[in-house]
């Protein structure tokens, strides 16, 4: 089956009353992780950006911390599964600021991160891809917040 286009379903969903859409929301809700995610995100943490960055942030701290440290293999994989949750939390958001703050964290932590990640090269290359993202990410934000973004990534640049 294909599914329809965005101009198609957001036609159909006019004709819903409140209830029907309430129903198909939560059917969604059931069916993917994902989709539930998002609408918790919506409907409990889109109103304060700042707490959800704050615990975003403090989910990243955690991650980071049950690293296994054994070889840069497991390192690896475990930067792998931390950006990917990271990346999927903020196209929730789809904030420049949002992204530009935790891309910003991220590669703090992966540059600060013990062992030295300079003795491997695919964790180099993840940390440059990720700064590059930033800046880019930075570069739609306001001239003031452009400012602040840059001032941290030039410290994260000099770890």
């Amino acid at each position: 089956m294909k599914p329809a286009s965005i101009k198609i379903l957001k036609d159909e969903l006019k004709y819903k009353s409140a209830d029907e859409l309430l129903e198909l929301c939560l059917k969604l809700a059931r069916f993917k992780k994902e989709n539930k995610e998002l609408l918790t995100y919506l409907l409990f943490e889109a109103h304060d950006e700042d707490r959800y960055i704050a615990a975003i942030k403090e989910e990243v701290d955690m991650l980071f911390d049950e690293i296994n440290t054994k070889s840069f293999f497991y390192i690896r994989k475990s930067v792998r599964k931390i950006l990917t949750s990271l990346k999927k939390q903020i196209r929730y958001s789809k904030k420049k600021s949002t992204e530009a703050e935790l891309l910003l964290y991220f590669c703090k932590k992966l540059k600060e991160f013990k062992p030295s990640i300079t003795k491997s090269p695919r964790l180099q290359k993840v940390l440059e891809t990720q700064i590059r993202l930033a800046k880019k990410a930075i570069s739609a934000l306001h001239e003031d917040l452009q400012y602040d973004y840059n001032l941290m990534l030039d410290e994260i640049e000099s770890l």
